[in-house]
């Protein structure tokens, strides 16, 4: 009786049955109005980069001391509310942002957010060691793939060129190592590293 006692006392749960809370429906409980001027970001190290530092420094850094606010929204991601539009636009402007040597990934705010937000930055490739038969739009284009999405392409085949490498930008996928080299097969044989 005892063993039947303890199986039924195991059996039996002090808490309650979890029930999901409905968030309501009213302009109470939605900011979407007060985040039409905001951008929302990601520290891509988070070990490195301390959020408390970033909420104080970013304003400071962005020269918008009394025009921006910081909002620590977890260990990771942040948002930063922004007066004038025209100061937002301009620090989304100026492409990716570091804070302590290390990028973040910014973006507006969006009020139902893709399921890539802060997965992505744009970032300039310098693409060096093309093979000499192969300096076309189209293999700069395949090489610059090979890091991420290329959007714009900085070579004109029909203007000098005075450096030793072509520029790429990339939609670079912060989940997935950069890459320092590639080996790649040539059509009529052989192979070489492409930087």
């Amino acid at each position: 009786m005892s063993s039947a006692m303890d199986k039924a006392l195991m059996a039996m749960s002090l808490e309650e049955e979890e029930v999901p809370f409905d968030l309501p429906d009213t302009p109470a409980y939605c900011s979407s109005d007060k985040n039409e001027f905001s951008l929302i970001g990601r520290l891509l190290n988070p070990e490195c980069q301390k959020m408390a530092n970033l909420i104080l420094d970013l304003p400071r850094k962005w020269q918008k001391y009394d025009r921006v606010r910081g909002v620590a929204l977890s260990r990771e991601r942040f948002q930063f509310f922004f007066k004038y539009e025209h100061d937002l636009n301009e620090i989304l402007d100026k492409g990716v942002h570091t804070f302590n040597e290390w990028a973040l990934a910014t973006e507006r705010w969006e009020e139902q957010p893709s399921s890539e937000s802060l997965q992505f930055v744009p970032i300039w490739v310098q693409i060096r060691n093309i093979p000499i038969n192969h300096y076309t739009e189209e293999a700069i284009t395949a090489l610059g793939d090979l890091v991420g999405l290329v959007t714009e392409i900085a070579f004109d085949p029909t203007k000098a060129q005075n450096k030793e490498f072509v520029r790429v930008k990339v939609k670079f996928d912060v989940s997935k190592p950069l890459r320092q080299s590639k080996v790649i097969n040539l059509p009529k044989g052989g192979s070489t590293t492409v930087h």
